[in-house]
């Protein structure tokens, strides 16, 4: 495994930190707890010791699942990522949308990083993580109703405290990002990026290299898309929200595998799976700090991890991009 340290901190990241989203099972179908747990442990058997999670992953389970998964870890051997700002629990905010719980019950999601809100999130992902602090506290998206002021100030009383290592963001702009910076000095952007969706390259890329700020790419995958493994005609499983992403339409479909077709070569040469060098691909463009992959399983966690163990040389990293230019 490979380390990456983020931005101007000393905080070093394994360059494939495991995704805890789906482990939550939240909008992604039933996940079994006890799968997701064996695949955060073989994650961290590979050298992955960096999870990223969040609250509203499952409503509290996936950062459970985590807080189970770790018990018997030496603290300091690993990176626990979190988030705040997306209540299920509170009216109030940026109206979200609508969702449904793990248990099939429907539930309003709000975008809101009130001060006393932040705190009390922080306590509570304490408790369900079991640790008396978190390594880097981002806010999950932004929120339009609170100053940017009064959200990084929060975070910076809980640094002070102890209990936040470090502050980042996720899904925000360059003009969010300077505007926190004014509070609290950050350490990333958790950010959409993969072979099919490359907008952040036009703008948060280069502020990020500019003022030496992480990338943490989120869906490097699309959702599992650009492993190759979903055909058009795809039935997902009920609560699934991939059913209705726009990247899942027939025809998205298509056009991916005729763009993982023209790599896929590349992919055999190595022994790897079209994901692994999807993977791999991803933490070799510029700006991109880390890539976070989730896995449901063992299986799928590992292989994951392995895609580091892939060597790219100048001539196929060529190859590769001209494919992702055209698609």
């Amino acid at each position: 495994m490979k380390y990456r340290k983020l931005g101007d901190t000393d905080l070093s990241l394994s360059v494939i930190t495991f995704g805890a989203w789906a482990a939550g099972g939240w909008m992604w179908g039933k996940t079994e707890r006890k799968d997701a747990v064996e695949a955060i442990k073989a994650a961290y058997d590979l050298g992955v010791t960096s999870i990223d999670t969040a609250p509203i992953y499952g409503q509290g389970t996936s950062e459970e699942i985590v807080g189970e998964a770790i018990k018997g870890i030496q603290r300091d051997k690993l990176q626990i990522l979190t988030k705040f700002g997306m209540r299920w629990d509170l009216a109030k905010g940026d109206f979200g949308f609508h969702s449904k719980d793990n248990n099939g019950k429907e539930i309003d999601i709000y975008k809101y990083a009130g001060k006393e809100s932040i705190i009390k999130e922080c306590e509570d992902s304490l408790k369900r993580l079991g640790t008396d602090y978190i390594d880097l506290y981002q806010i999950h998206w932004p929120d339009s109703t609170t100053p940017i002021s009064e959200t990084f100030e929060a975070v910076a009383k809980l640094i002070e405290q102890g209990k936040v290592r470090y502050a980042g963001v996720c899904n925000y702009s360059a003009a969010q990002m300077a505007e926190a910076e004014q509070s609290v000095k950050l350490a990333s952007n958790q950010i959409p990026f993969s072979m099919v969706n490359r907008g952040i390259e036009e703008e948060t890329v280069p502020y990020c290299i500019e003022h030496h700020k992480a990338i943490l790419a989120y869906s490097p995958l699309e959702r599992g898309l650009l492993t190759g493994k979903i055909k058009p005609g795809h039935q997902f499983q009920e609560g699934d929200h991939r059913a209705s992403h726009p990247h899942f339409t027939p025809e998205f479909i298509e056009r991916t595998d005729a763009l993982l077709n023209k790599i896929r070569p590349i992919a055999d040469a190595k022994g790897a799976s079209l994901g692994q060098l999807v993977l791999r691909w991803t933490v070799e463009r510029p700006g991109i700090t880390i890539a976070l992959a989730g896995a449901r399983n063992a299986e799928q966690s590992v292989q994951n991890a392995k895609s580091m163990n892939i060597e790219l040389n100048e001539e196929e990293l060529k190859l590769i991009n001209q494919s992702v230019d055209a698609f």
